[in-house]
């Protein structure tokens, strides 16, 4: 799967070049992730251009390569089913964004938050390989993106961010110019080291933008900070995970004779059931709690 096996990246395709260069660097530790981050580029690619030459025979490289790694991953559920490939790449996606999100509010700045932010936003990108994104995914892009511009550009400039949700401004981040070559899409982003979610922070400047509260990065994520930050979050020991109390009636719960599901409802629930699994792939007991709370209490009561 090395990147030399690829024609050049066609100018057309250039927007993409991020996208997979996320999915190489994910072959190894999330081949699930990365397989999604080539599929979107390929759909994304056909939309752009399907037919001047080298357009055709750069998707033509992209599409076998798809077809080896889904044969490869073919026992795999999140690839062989779209609801659980979603809530792989979803939980994926808000696991980067929350360790760069407690890494500004803790007021640690440095080049791999400000990556681990801008990869959370090509995630979410990712996910409307499975339909159109939710609000939340939307307004969690656009608060990622612009956090790595801003604090790119304040590093830059030799100015101190400020830590947490100031006002946003529009600003663009070059993922590009931190790159030594764009067209070998090399593999620079890594992976942070686990951390929690700090979310008593004022967001009155928020500009509507809304992070859960109360959430926080899963336990054990890959550490891998690069030397030259200097950054030391990578001795960071796994915190003490806020799990939900359970709900009480939840023990004893039994249908009411009454109570009519419909296959709304069903799906809902088996949509719960799937996001409890893919949190627990990530040890985030908390999510997982709080998916099935939410998938017994449908089943039961016929209502969320």
């Amino acid at each position: 799967m090395a990147a030399a096996a690829f024609p050049p990246l066609p100018e057309q395709f250039r927007s993409l070049q991020h996208h997979l260069r996320t999915g190489q660097e994910l072959d190894k530790r999330e081949p699930v992730v990365a397989y999604y981050c080539r599929l979107y580029a390929m759909q994304t690619g056909m939309k752009l251009d399907s037919k001047t030459p080298e357009c055709r025979k750069f998707l033509s490289k992209l599409m076998d390569q798809l077809e080896t790694m889904k044969k490869q991953l073919g026992d795999n559920e999140a690839v062989t089913q779209e609801i659980v490939g979603c809530a792989h790449v979803e939980n994926y996606a808000l696991k980067m964004f929350l360790y760069a999100d407690n890494e500004d509010r803790a007021g640690r700045f440095h080049k791999n938050m400000i990556k681990s932010f801008y990869t959370a936003s090509l995630l979410i990108d990712v996910l409307s390989v499975f339909g159109e994104l939710t609000e939340e995914n939307v307004q969690h892009r656009k608060y990622a993106r612009w956090k790595a511009a801003y604090i790119h550009n304040c590093l830059k400039n030799g100015e101190t961010p400020q830590p947490g949700p100031v006002g946003m401004e529009e600003e663009d981040y070059d993922a590009e110019s931190e790159d030594a070559s764009s067209s070998a899409l090399p593999t620079q982003v890594s992976l942070p080291s686990s951390s929690t979610y700090d979310a008593n922070m004022p967001t009155s400047n928020y500009t509507g933008i809304h992070i859960p509260p109360g959430a926080h990065a899963p336990a054990n994520t890959p550490a891998e900070v690069p030397h030259s930050t200097g950054v030391t979050s990578n001795t960071i020991q796994p915190t003490p995970q806020n799990i939900p109390a359970v709900d009480p009636s939840l023990y004893n719960a039994q249908s009411a004779g009454e109570v009519r599901l419909t296959p709304e409802d069903f799906a809902r629930a088996q949509k719960y059931c799937k996001y409890a699994g893919s949190a627990l792939q990530y040890e985030d007991v908390s999510t997982a709690v709080q998916n099935l709370q939410k998938a017994l209490k449908l089943l039961t009561t016929g209502r969320e």
